[in-house]
């Protein structure tokens, strides 16, 4: 691997189901990938069990030069480099350290509900991502969903509705 030129975060379309073991598999070859996880506790009939699954859907994260990103787009579980404005997206070094720091702070956190809807413009007030600001696309279950502009995409974040205040 060649890696003279400027590294550089950016996004891979993967596989569905496929971000773990494609992040894995990169990583043995020498990679620096990121898949962001949580853990969940899934209930079957028989038992309760403790997994990590990924934040992002079907997309994983690495640090890359031009002929690092197109070697790992020949990887079998890769789909697609993200585009942004017709480029491969760059993903700024402080969002991803942001992202890491959060959920090992954060790693079971649950939405508590409050008085926030579909559409509210909200800011995160405390945390690693304070200072962000978000739409609130909708809030499910004990999820809501939120798009980050900063991150220029849609981040499902498990936050705890005390760390969200409304702007505007």
């Amino acid at each position: 691997m060649n890696n003279n030129a400027r590294l550089y975060w950016t996004a891979f379309y993967t596989k569905p189901r496929s971000e773990k073991k494609t992040t894995d598999r990169l990583v043995q070859e020498g990679y620096e990938v990121y898949c962001p996880t949580r853990t969940v506790v899934k209930q079957w009939s028989d038992r309760k069990k403790k997994i990590s699954e990924p934040i992002f859907t079907s997309y994983i994260f690495a640090k890359v030069n031009e002929q690092l990103r197109n070697e790992i787009l020949a990887d079998q579980g890769v789909i697609s480099s993200v585009f942004w404005l017709g480029k491969p997206a760059v993903i700024r070094d402080q969002e991803i350290l942001a992202i890491q720091s959060f959920l090992n702070d954060y790693p079971l956190a649950k939405v508590n509900y409050g008085d926030f809807e579909s559409g509210n413009k909200v800011e995160i007030s405390s945390g690693p991502l304070s200072g962000q600001n978000g739409l609130v696309r909708r809030i499910k279950g004990a999820k809501a969903y939120l798009t980050i502009v900063s991150l220029g995409i849609e981040v499902q974040a498990e936050i705890s509705l005390g760390h969200l205040k409304k702007v505007g």
